[in-house]
């Protein structure tokens, strides 16, 4: 039996580990397109990024592991195809590669920005490794950055650009940061705290072009003409999953590879985890693609025993965090699309310590913990429990959240 894992971030390893834990002791090889280890990305935009922890840190196994786990690790390769009559891949070294059983963990890639600019040289994304030390080292040498996009990503390295005391534009189509995630009331926190922390945020602009000189990006000019010089210019404008293996081999695809709660395709001798799985969710009720360190880190486990043809389904809550400045935040559930401006808040908003709760009705479908800690567990009981909640008692912070 030969099992091939394609992808060499957080999901493709913790699926090989899950695999070895779980009792296959067959052939299994383990492919990735980049030179290094498989590696962890939240402290891409966090901690590695500001300087905060070293690099061995990202890696989730060390070299050693493979090799005391028979796990045969392919760096620096892709595979290029699928055929799936014969089960086998085509790999980019020239490679047949025969399998018994596929999972594809090949994860996402930046969206990349259609204007007229966006290739010239200073014009940065995050989502490597190399990117983040790359960037890392163009902070400690410009003096102002312009971020074009205000989710996540844009946010956190516009904390880790003020941190590295570089003066930092971000533009936002929008009319706050993180609106669809997060609404207007909870967004607007987000926005105070950038402006608190003097972020040049600005709202509800197009960007028309990135300007440069010599190859070089040196700005960007928005729809209404105004001008923002910039030493480097920083997208993150989210995420685009990576399926084209899937397309070409005939995989059902929609917004990501589309899988079961088994986390198995429409092959079922191919299964997929990750940024790139569409999954069909048993507590939700729909299908979702999470682009979050938690899906990578939790799937893998699922899909491991799927493809030993045991029963199992992925029924975790979307769960994410963020630590921007002084804040930190913990979200789990998934609120319903149109309704998060529904939202029911417990604490202080102005203090930024607070649970905000997302409603459909007078059920709570997700909550967010800002600097206030140990209570995820009690927000996921809440949503999974499906059941009414009396809005004054849940905005009341002397009311335990069992009692609401």
């Amino acid at each position: 039996m030969t099992f091939v894992i394609a992808g060499g971030g957080l999901a493709a390893a913790k699926a090989a580990e899950a695999l070895r834990e779980q009792g296959y002791d067959g052939r299994l090889v383990l492919i990735g397109d980049e030179p290094h280890l498989p590696y962890e990305r939240p402290p891409l935009s966090k901690d590695y990024l500001q300087g905060g922890s070293e690099r061995d840190k990202i890696f989730v196994h060390d070299a050693a592991w493979y090799d005391a786990h028979d796990v045969d690790l392919r760096q620096g390769t892709t595979v290029i195809g699928i055929d799936r009559a014969e089960r086998r891949l085509s790999l980019s070294r020239g490679e047949r590669l025969g399998y018994d059983k596929l999972l594809l963990a090949t994860g996402a890639r930046p969206r990349r920005l259609p204007l007229p600019g966006a290739d010239l040289d200073g014009v940065l994304y995050l989502r490597t490794v190399d990117d983040c030390e790359r960037l890392r080292a163009t902070l400690a040498t410009v003096s102002r950055v312009v971020i074009i996009g205000a989710g996540w990503i844009g946010l956190e390295v516009a904390a880790a650009a003020r941190a590295a005391g570089v003066a930092v534009s971000v533009l936002e189509a929008e009319r706050q940061p993180l609106l669809r995630a997060l609404g207007t009331q909870i967004a607007s926190v987000f926005a105070g705290l950038h402006r608190e922390h003097d972020v040049d945020l600005r709202l509800g602009v197009r960007v028309s072009e990135i300007t440069g000189a010599r190859g070089k990006a040196d700005g960007v000019r928005l729809a209404d003409g105004t001008h923002l010089p910039a030493d480097v210019v920083i997208v993150g404008i989210g995420a685009v999953p990576n399926t084209g293996l899937a397309v070409e081999a005939g995989l059902e695809v929609d917004d990501g590879i589309v899988v079961d709660a088994a986390l198995r395709t429409s092959d079922p001798d191919i299964f997929a985890v990750g940024d790139v799985a569409s999954a069909h969710h048993p507590v939700l009720g729909s299908r979702i693609r999470v682009e979050h360190w938690a899906n990578a880190l939790n799937q893998p486990a699922v899909a491991a025993r799927s493809m030993l043809g045991q029963e199992a389904a992925y029924d975790k809550l979307p769960y994410f965090f963020t630590d921007q400045y002084d804040l930190g935040m913990e979200y789990i559930g998934l609120a319903v699309p149109g309704h998060n401006d529904d939202v029911v808040v417990r604490g202080d908003l102005g203090a930024r310590e607070f649970i905000a709760f997302w409603l459909d009705g007078d059920r709570v479908t997700a909550g967010m913990n800002v600097n206030i800690w140990d209570v995820t567990d009690q927000v996921e009981a809440l949503i999974r429990a499906a059941r009414p909640v009396d809005r004054a008692k849940l905005a009341d912070p002397a009311v335990p959240l069992d009692q609401v």
